[in-house]
């Protein structure tokens, strides 16, 4: 009799463990996920990635394991504590990755329109360095330097003389109309700009 418990708690316990290589699985994915498709921000790194997965995972874990176990009980009474624990563990470290799938993919979009913003504004940059700017700016119009002072509506776009001795800027701001958008905006470069030392 003994034999039999011990057999079925040893069943249960392979048919429960699925948190750990759950978790690490997930991990590694919830790193690609977050490299390929960023939650916040335009970039991450995979190594950045698989961190931010593992804390929360872990967080996950640590918080919904037990309530969880404890709601599957209600339902599985002959299920074991532990067991339930488990499966409650790796569903709350799939539904983490389910969370950043879904995070990652609508942050997308707006990582896209501030790409297209950007791109827009150096177009106009260019443009208008090219048709106004003295010729020591014109003749590198095509070499920009840009910095984004608010993502998808304004832009600080530098050009260089040939020396690379001084340097012509311009703002643009990509929700107006294209003919008052741009405006001359002195010859700090970017670095200084960007560091609020101009």
């Amino acid at each position: 009799m003994e034999g039999a418990a011990w057999l079925a708690r040893l069943r249960w316990r392979q048919r429960g463990a699925w948190l750990w290589p759950t978790f690490v699985v997930l991990t590694i994915v919830d790193g690609f996920l977050l490299h390929a498709l960023p939650a916040a921000g335009s970039t991450q790194t995979l190594v950045g990635g698989i961190v931010a997965g593992m804390v929360f995972n872990l967080l996950a874990v640590l918080l919904l394991s037990r309530p969880g176990g404890a709601l599957l009980r209600r339902r599985r009474t002959d299920m074991p504590v532990g067991v339930a624990r488990n499966y409650a563990g790796a569903g709350a470290v799939a539904l983490v990755t389910a969370a950043m799938l879904a995070i990652g993919l609508a942050h997308h979009a707006t990582i896209v329109s501030q790409k297209r913003a950007l791109d827009d504004a150096i177009v106009r940059a260019i443009a208008f360095i090219g048709d106004r700017a003295p010729a020591q700016f014109r003749a590198n119009a095509s070499h920009t330097d840009t910095y984004t002072i608010q993502a998808g509506s304004m832009y600080r776009t530098c050009v260089s003389n040939r020396a690379r001795t001084r340097d012509y800027c311009v703002i643009v701001k990509s929700k107006l109309p294209f003919a008052r958008s741009v405006v001359p905006d002195g010859s700090e470069p970017n670095a200084i700009f960007s560091a609020g030392l101009g």
